[in-house]
């Protein structure tokens, strides 16, 4: 079984698409890097793992130190939108400005960008063939969606932290309330002894914000290192594992 454990989103990004982040409030600090970031290097450091960080393309201009530390520390570093704007809505000029924004911003830091995943896990039509204009060799939308010709590692919702704990989620996980940390170990942990071909785990730094959401990760990662160890999986950065 080949394990794919990925992060998704850094910093402001989002927020700022949303307009949720205050106009007088500075950007370039965000928790999610000065903070949980550190957090989540260090878990896999333990585990002595290597993941994807899937990240918004703004995050050249505001955290370059950061994006290109996770390169020098052996993660990929792979495109998430420019901003987070829910992809399948976008306008075709709108897509490739932002796809190509990205891109090019990263190789302005000496990243590799090879992996997209779509905010919102859809595709529009024209993705596909847009992404392998760009150079990108694969992509990773919700299970179940269309990738075309590329090369594809489908996530499955229910895996996912933010399912378990954001409210704008909550009719996708079918009640209001978050679920507790505890579920989502219980539900990943499960999802490792599934017999499959490939595993696409994601967490969000941003939720990695208390010390019971943290050592989730790190139980999960502990697990994932001793199936490498049993010869029963082989975990490595997406673009490593293109076939």
């Amino acid at each position: 079984m080949n394990v794919s454990v990925t992060f998704d989103n850094l910093g402001e990004a989002s927020d700022l698409e949303r307009g949720w982040w205050p106009e007088d409030e500075p950007i370039g600090a965000h928790y999610s890097v000065t903070e949980a970031l550190p957090r989540v290097l260090e878990a896999l450091d333990e585990a002595a793992l290597r993941a994807t960080f899937f990240v918004e393309g703004l995050n050249t201009e505001l955290y370059p130190d950061t994006l290109r530390e996770l390169d020098a520390r052996g993660h990929e570093v792979a495109c998430h939108g420019w901003r987070h704007e829910r992809w399948a809505g976008l306008e075709p000029a709108t897509e490739r400005d932002r796809l190509r924004r990205s891109a090019e911003g990263m190789r302005s830091l000496g990243l590799r960008p090879a992996g997209f995943r779509p905010p919102g896990g859809e595709l529009t039509a024209a993705t596909p063939a847009l992404l392998g204009e760009l150079g990108f060799t694969y992509c990773s939308p919700a299970e179940g969606v269309d990738p075309g010709a590329l090369p594809s590692f489908p996530f499955r919702w229910e895996l996912l932290d933010a399912y378990h704990y954001l409210p704008h989620l909550a009719d996708r996980r079918g009640q209001d309330e978050p679920l507790p940390p505890a579920r989502l170990r219980e539900t990943v942990l499960a999802a490792l002894e599934e017999p499959q071909d490939h595993l696409v785990l994601i967490f969000h730094p941003f939720l990695a914000d208390t010390d019971e959401r943290v050592q989730v990760i790190r139980d999960v990662l502990a697990r994932v290192r001793e199936l490498v160890d049993e010869g029963a999986a082989v975990c490595a950065p997406c673009r490593e594992l293109v076939g």
